[in-house]
């Protein structure tokens, strides 16, 4: 089992994203509000030069957090690639996993 994380840069593809973990069988998933370091230190007055380089960049983003079957990763990463483009491009997003060794809470189907 992995630890699938999915930091979305394109939150309007938010609903897309979750429409494709049902058809791909991830059975839940959750859903954080989160916000990368650049956005907040370019607001601290000592890295207030950073302010320009934060042009263009979003200012929150969704952190989609799943426990998958190993063997699912990769058709997830690719549908994934499909609905948000290539994450090799700035400012899509990140798409990582952590093998998971122990699990409770998740009942006997999974």
């Amino acid at each position: 089992m992995e630890l699938l994380v999915l930091i979305l840069n394109k939150v309007e593809l938010l609903d897309d994203v979750l429409s494709f973990y049902v058809e791909a069988g991830v059975s839940g998933a959750t859903v954080i509000d989160s916000v990368g370091m650049g956005r907040i230190i370019a607001t601290m007055p000592i890295f207030a030069g950073f302010r320009d380089l934060m042009v263009g960049n979003r200012p929150s983003n969704k952190t989609v957090l799943a426990v998958v079957d190993s063997a699912m990763v990769p058709g997830i990463a690719e549908g994934i690639g499909k609905i948000v483009g290539p994450l090799s491009e700035p400012g899509t997003g990140l798409l990582f996993t952590v093998p998971v060794t122990s699990i409770q809470g998740l009942g006997k189907g999974f």
